[in-house]
């Protein structure tokens, strides 16, 4: 089971175990459900990992704007096994986790300020 909190601003965040080509990095990623992808992570984040750049992605934001965005190949953590996943590069510092990384979990959120969230794997 993986257990992260609703911070004061109401976003659900857990840590997320990233692997780079000599080490890893623990990254506080907010669960995104209007993301369809699987994450989303900080170009500076990619390059300190040494991601593998796999290609582009063309994507709609939320405001209907068209944007392209830099895939790479990620190692993650998941459920205490590593589990390989596209990556979207972002210029900004956050990380996001989308509704493809919680395909096949029940992800549980109590929506009160350090309440708890839960993702367990469906059996």
């Amino acid at each position: 089971m993986i257990i992260g909190k609703i911070r004061p601003d109401q976003e659900a965040v857990i840590e997320l175990e990233v692997v780079g080509l000599n080490h890893s990095e623990k990254v506080e990623v907010v669960i995104d459900t209007g993301f369809t992808g699987f994450l989303m992570l900080p170009s500076d984040l990619i390059k300190r990992l040494g991601l593998q750049l796999i290609g582009n992605r063309r994507a709609i934001l939320g405001d209907g704007s068209p944007v392209s965005f830099d895939l790479y190949l990620a190692k993650v953590v998941w459920h205490s096994r590593i589990r390989h996943v596209p990556a979207l590069g972002s210029k900004h510092d956050g990380a996001l986790l989308g509704m493809s990384m919680l395909s096949g979990s029940r992800t549980v959120l109590e929506v009160i300020p350090n309440g708890p969230v839960t993702i367990s794997l469906l059996a």
